[in-house]
């Protein structure tokens, strides 16, 4: 396809999309806006009531913080589900790091609170995501530095000198044994400049005048053409590496900045027209970045480009193959068939103005009653007087009866009754009334506990719809986004902070097709039935584990621990883990041995009885040296007891003087 046939391609594209420029799309988006912000309608008459209510406004603040809440109170907005086994720890990784990649490194909170206000408000909700490959330059001043200092900072290729001061003190020689003179030296007052290469992954919410696509889209990857239109400053578009004389061409007034929707957000905070900066560098540039699908290189097979176009001329300046949409939307009231559905506001914009009518009627109707009009006979009456409305003021008359009062026809009945009917119709169009919102406390006394239940669950059953909705199409969209551009982009061995510790992340080992379950939680009726049974089933739990012990076969104490995470989750607490340790964080248990073979156990069993023989043995051999010793013993005992005997009979003899060699007494002769 030639560049000119392209060029003009890319141009009917995003002139016929949906949303360009003041299109009958966009007509819709201000006027929602202008019922939001209670603006007049046009048809005010001077001297009568200009009140307008705020249907709009009240019925999505109340709707925001119940999305919220069912979308921030658990840690992580969204679970990816392994499809085999061996993805498991690839999926709870992943999951990990989307959701830092949203909280930590964006603003999840805000994204997620404009993602959802522009669907409700505006039809369509637009995210997009991409990688920021934006180049960090920092100055940083040096003084004092050595040589060796001056070459080590040197030594990095992303340091560049901006300015160097070199001073050198005392004297360059040597001494006499030829060594360099000690007191010299050279020092580096140095300021250099510092570029830090690094990306990371970046979610923008779009404003919806500034999405275009496809007016027969029925989706973000079915629609041929899909394009964000905003405006950049020459500074920023020099910064990111185009040329300057392209960029100076196209700069200065650009349409969208005159454009009616853009004009209409800003119109409570500002008043006149903006005008250019003296600085040229912050002069504005429209920029179009579109992906659409075309036959560009002529094999008959469109495919997927981006291109980027500048100025209201859309002249390409980038023209690449590309191989997925960075946006993500949402529309709160689907409509089949079709991308953008409808929003909240389209269905109470009607009741809003009629109860504004009927407003204004019946407060000029209590006006004109306060303040009664007369009927007055021409020349009988004095009409400074009758104009002078001071109290207490006299009025005089020619005759008696010039003056009548004309009392006007109240309406109160008839428009509190009319306007209780619209209350009920909003009411039916989207699920809020006085006793869900928890304003009318004579309903919730009046009724029974199943009652009042059922009430508030009709109530949340539209919200919950809603949450439904934003969680399978735009949220599920958002985090597939997030998932592909950390397996392109994802560094391997790098160390970030996922559930209070620092844990590698390798995103070369995760997959595209894992399934994502979006966490909706549930309205604050369902959420205590929820935290009543998680409460039971964790009694159950507690029970089966004291009876049959931790090895059972219903419950394990992760099983007990996902329960209590639950609780606390639910109760707001969502780090768990300031209560309850994770048994998935203990260390692992030593690998048991296999069991022994039949020949094991058999060389194992001779080994015992051989052992045992021996030990028999050893027994024996010491029983009978003990018996040895023992008679031994007895004997020198014996030995012992004679010897005693025969040196006691000696001395017996002795003293009576016979023979010790026999008992017979000696014969003196």
């Amino acid at each position: 396809m030639e560049e000119l046939e392209f060029q003009a391609l890319v141009r009917n594209e995003i002139e016929n999309a949906l949303g360009f420029y003041d299109s009958e799309y966009g007509i819709d988006r201000i006027q929602a806006m202008d019922y939001y912000m209670g603006e007049k309608f046009g048809n005010e008459q001077e001297g009568r009531s200009q009140v307008v209510t705020t249907e709009v406004a009240d019925t999505i603040e109340f709707i925001m913080p119940s999305l919220m809440r069912t979308f921030t109170q658990t840690d992580n907005y969204v679970e990816f589900m392994p499809r085999q086994e061996e993805d498991v720890e690839g999926a709870k990784q992943a999951t990990s790091y989307a959701n830092y990649v949203i909280n930590c490194q964006n603003d999840g909170f805000v994204i997620m609170h404009n993602f959802f206000k522009d669907a409700l408000l505006q039809k369509i909700g637009v995210v997009k995501v991409y990688y920021d490959e934006t180049e960090n330059v920092e100055e940083e001043t040096y003084t004092g530095l050595s040589d060796d200092e001056l070459t080590l900072l040197l030594q990095d290729d992303n340091v560049e000198i901006v300015e160097q001061n070199t001073e050198e003190y005392g004297e360059e020689g040597v001494d006499e044994m030829g060594m360099p003179l000690s007191d010299y030296s050279v020092s580096h007052d140095v300021k250099i400049k510092r570029t830090m290469y690094g990306g990371m992954i970046k979610v923008d919410n779009i404003p919806p005048e500034e999405f275009l696509v496809n007016r027969r889209a029925a989706s973000i990857d079915e629609a041929d053409f899909v394009a964000h239109r905003t405006t950049m400053k020459v500074s920023d578009l020099l910064q990111m590496g185009y040329d300057r004389d392209l960029v100076e061409k196209h700069a200065g007034h650009a349409e969208l900045d005159t454009n009616q929707e853009v004009q209409n957000r800003f119109e409570d905070v500002e008043s006149g027209s903006d005008t250019d900066s003296s600085d040229m560098s912050m002069r504005d540039v429209l920029v179009t970045e579109a992906y659409i699908k075309a036959d560009y290189d002529g094999d008959g097979i469109a495919e997927l480009r981006r291109v980027v176009t500048l100025g209201s001329g859309f002249e390409i300046v980038e023209n690449d193959t590309f191989d997925h949409v960075p946006f993500a939307c949402l529309s709160p009231i689907l409509m089949p068939h079709r991308l953008i559905g409808r929003s909240l506001a389209e269905l109470i914009m009607d009741i809003q103005m009629i109860k504004s009518t009927v407003m204004r009627q019946l407060l000029d109707n209590i006006y004109l009653t306060n303040n009664v009009r007369v009927a007055a006979v021409e020349g009988q009456v004095n009409i400074d007087d009758l104009l002078n409305s001071r109290a207490g003021g006299i009025v005089r008359v020619r005759q008696p009866n010039a003056l009548q009062p004309i009392q006007p026809q109240l309406i109160g009945q008839n428009a509190f009754s009319l306007l209780q009917y619209l209350d009920d119709l909003k009411e039916q169009r989207t699920g809020l009334s006085k006793a869900s919102m928890g304003l009318d406390a004579d309903s919730l006394q009046s009724t029974t506990a199943t009652a009042v239940a059922a009430q508030m669950s009709a109530a949340q059953g539209k919200i919950e719809m809603i949450a439904r909705v934003f969680a399978e199409t735009g949220v599920k969209q958002l985090f597939q986004l997030i998932l592909t551009l950390c397996l392109h982009h994802g560094k391997k061995d790098q160390m970030i902070r996922l559930n209070n510790k620092f844990v590698p992340i390798d995103p070369s080992n995760w997959k595209h097709e894992y399934d994502i379950s979006v966490n909706v939680g549930l309205g604050s009726g369902q959420t205590n039935e929820k935290m009543a049974f998680l409460a039971q089933m964790a009694q159950k739990q507690e029970q089966i584990l004291l009876q049959t012990g931790v090895d059972n076969p219903l419950v394990s104490m992760q099983q007990y621990r996902n329960t209590l995470a639950e609780l606390a989750g639910m109760a707001g607490y969502k780090d768990a883990s300031r209560f309850f340790k994770n048994p998935e964080d203990a260390p692992p248990q030593p690998q048991q041995p296999p069991p022994p073979s039949e020949a094991e156990l058999k060389m194992q069993f001779e080994q015992q009885k051989f052992q045992a023989e021996l030990e028999l043995q050893k027994q024996k051999q010491e029983a009978e040296l003990a018996l040895k010793r023992e008679e031994l013993q007895m004997k020198m005992q014996i030995r012992q007891e004679e010897l005693r005997y025969e040196a006691q009979l000696r001395g017996f003899e002795q003293q009576m003087g016979g023979d010790p060699s026999t008992n017979l007494p000696r014969v003196v002769e």
